[in-house]
C-alpha cells in the first residue's frame, strides 16, 4: 500500500505503542508550558517594564528604532511583533513538514531555538529592553513554530474519540510543569536574601530555568515519537524543494482550504475568541502589578493557582465534552471568560483575596477551552495535511493573536488605563462565541472526509 492511498487505521499505530507516542507526546507541553507559565505570564512582563522604565526618558518613552514607545507599552508590542514573525515563519515549516514528513528534526531545531532564547534571558540587567524584546520576540515564535509541529501529531496519535481525552491530558501535563516550576520560582524569589541573590537576579535565574527545563524536556517527546510518510493524493515526492516551495505550499493549502468553508468558519471564530485568552495570559502579571498594585510574590502565587485548577478544569470540561460535546462546552467556557473579564474591570486595587477568586475562575476555564479548540480541529483537518492545516491553526492559536496584545498596548499608550486596557478584550470572547455557534461541526467533520464522533 502506498502513501497516497494509506488507510485511516494506519495513522495510528497498535494500541500499546500508540500509547507510547502518546505519553512523549504530553511531554513537549510538559517542557514548553513552564516558558508560557513563569516567563511570558509572571516575570518578563513586569520586569522587562521595569528595564524599560530604568532606560526612558523624563516622560516614561523609550525609543527602539527612534520609535516614541511607553515604557509600559513595550512588553505587549513585543509579544505582538513576536507574533508577526512567527506567521511569516509557520507556514513554511507546516509546508515543509507535510512533504517532507519529518516533523521531528524541525520540532527540535524550533524548540531548542526558543529554549536557547529564554536561557538568554538571564543577561537582560540594567537598561538592556532592547535585548529583553528581541529574546523575547525569538523565543515565543520559537514556541509557535514548535505547535505547530506538536499539534499536528495529533490526528496521527490518536483515534477520534480519543482525541478529546489526548489533547486534554497534554494541557494537564503542561499546566502540571508549570504548577511545580512555580513552587520552585516562588521558593527562589521569595527567599532571594536568604539565597545572596538581588530580586533581580532571582527573577533572572527564574527566567533562565524555563529555558534550561524547555530544553531538558523536549528529549522525551523526540525520543517517543516517530515521522511518518503520509501524503494527500497528488504530492509530491517528500523532500523536493519543501522549504523553498514553502510559499507556494502555503497558497496551495490556503486555496485547498476554500474547498472546506466550514473548516475556515471554525478558524475564524478561534482566531477572534483565542485572542482573547492569549491576551489575558500574557497581560494578566502587567494588570496585577501595575494597575491592582499587586506584590510579585501574589501574582506568583495567582498563577500557581491558575495552574493546578487548570489541571482539573481541562480534564473536567474533557469529561463535559463526552457528554455535552466539544462545541458547547467550549461556548460555556466562553460565557465564562467574558464574565471573568467584567469582573476583573471592577477588581479593587490591593486586594489579593478577589484576584485570587479570579484567578480559580481563570484557570478552571482557560486549559479546557484551549484543549478542547485543539481536538475539535483536529476533526476537520484533511488527511495528509497536517502540519499545513495545523499553522493556519497555530496562527490562529498564537500566529493571529497580534491584534490583542496590540490593542491593549494601544488603549494603554492612549489612556493611561490597564483597566481600560482589559474591558477592551470582552469584544474578543463575544464575537468568538457567535461565530463558533454558527459553525455546523458534524458537517464540518463530514466535509473533511473523516469520521463523525458520537459527541462533537
Amino acid at each position: 500500500m502506498t502513501a497516497d492511498t494509506i488507510e485511516p487505521e494506519e495513522y495510528a499505530s497498535d494500541p500499546v505503542e500508540r500509547r507510547r507516542e502518546q505519553r512523549g507526546w504530553y511531554f513537549y507541553d510538559f517542557a514548553c508550558s513552564v516558558y508560557s507559565t513563569s516567563v511570558l505570564t509572571v516575570f518578563l512582563g513586569p520586569y522587562l517594564t521595569s528595564v524599560a522604565r530604568a532606560a526612558a526618558d523624563a516622560d516614561g518613552f523609550v525609543h527602539p528604532l527612534g520609535i516614541p514607545v511607553r515604557a509600559g507599552s513595550l512588553f505587549a508590542y513585543a509579544v505582538s511583533a513576536s507574533i508577526v514573525v512567527a506567521v511569516l515563519v509557520m507556514p513554511l515549516v507546516g509546508a515543509a513538514a507535510d512533504r517532507t514528513g519529518r516533523k521531528k528534526p524541525l520540532l527540535a531545531a524550533s524548540a531548542y531555538l526558543g529554549a536557547a532564547a529564554t536561557a538568554g534571558m538571564f543577561f537582560l540587567a540594567g537598561d538592556r529592553y532592547l535585548l529583553g524584546a528581541f529574546l523575547l520576540i525569538v523565543a515565543n515564535a520559537s514556541l509557535s513554530v514548535s505547535m505547530v509541529l506538536y499539534n499536528a501529531y495529533l490526528p496521527q496519535i490518536a483515534q477520534p474519540d480519543e482525541r478529546d481525552a489526548v489533547s486534554s491530558r497534554g494541557w494537564a501535563f503542561g499546566y502540571t510543569s508549570g504548577a511545580l516550576v512555580l513552587v520552585l520560582n516562588l521558593v527562589l524569589y521569595s527567599g532571594h536574601d536568604s539565597f545572596g541573590l538581588t530580586e533581580g537576579e532571582a527573577v533572572r535565574i527564574c527566567l533562565a530555568s524555563a529555558g534550561v527545563w524547555w530544553g531538558a524536556f523536549t528529549l522525551v517527546p523526540l525520543r517517543r515519537l516517530r515521522d511518518r510518510q503520509v501524503r494527500p493524493e497528488g504530492a509530491e515526492r517528500a523532500g523536493e524543494g519543501a522549504v523553498g516551495s514553502g510559499w507556494g505550499q502555503l497558497r496551495a493549502t490556503l486555496k485547498d482550504m476554500r474547498r472546506h468553508p466550514l473548516t475556515l468558519s471554525f478558524l475564524l471564530a478561534y482566531l477572534i475568541y483565542n485572542d482573547g485568552i492569549q491576551t489575558v495570559i500574557s497581560q494578566a502579571s502587567i494588570y496585577g502589578s501595575e494597575e491592582l498594585k499587586l506584590d510579585q510574590t501574589t501574582l506568583i502565587t495567582a498563577v500557581l493557582l491558575v495552574q493546578v485548577l487548570a489541571v482539573a478544569g481541562a480534564l473536567g470540561m474533557g469529561r463535559l465534552a463526552r457528554t455535552h460535546g466539544a462545541k458547547r462546552t467550549i461556548l460555556g467556557s466562553l460565557a465564562v471568560w467574558t464574565l471573568i473579564l467584567a469582573a476583573g474591570y471592577f477588581l479593587p486595587a490591593n486586594s489579593p483575596v478577589f484576584f485570587y477568586w479570579l484567578a480559580a475562575a481563570i484557570g478552571l476555564v482557560m486549559g479546557g477551552s484551549q484543549a478542547l479548540s485543539r481536538s475539535l480541529f483536529s476533526h476537520l483537518v484533511p488527511r495528509g495535511k497536517e502540519a499545513e492545516y495545523f499553522s493556519a491553526y497555530e496562527m490562529s492559536d498564537r500566529g493571529l493573536s497580534w491584534l490583542g496584545p496590540l490593542v491593549f498596548g494601544l488603549a494603554y499608550q492612549l489612556t493611561g488605563s490597564y483597566r481600560d486596557a482589559i474591558i477592551s478584550l470582552v469584544i474578543f470572547f463575544v464575537v468568538g462565541f457567535t461565530l463558533l455557534a454558527r459553525v455546523p461541526v458534524r458537517r464540518a467533520v463530514e466535509a473533511a472526509g473523516n469520521p463523525v464522533p458520537e459527541r462533537i
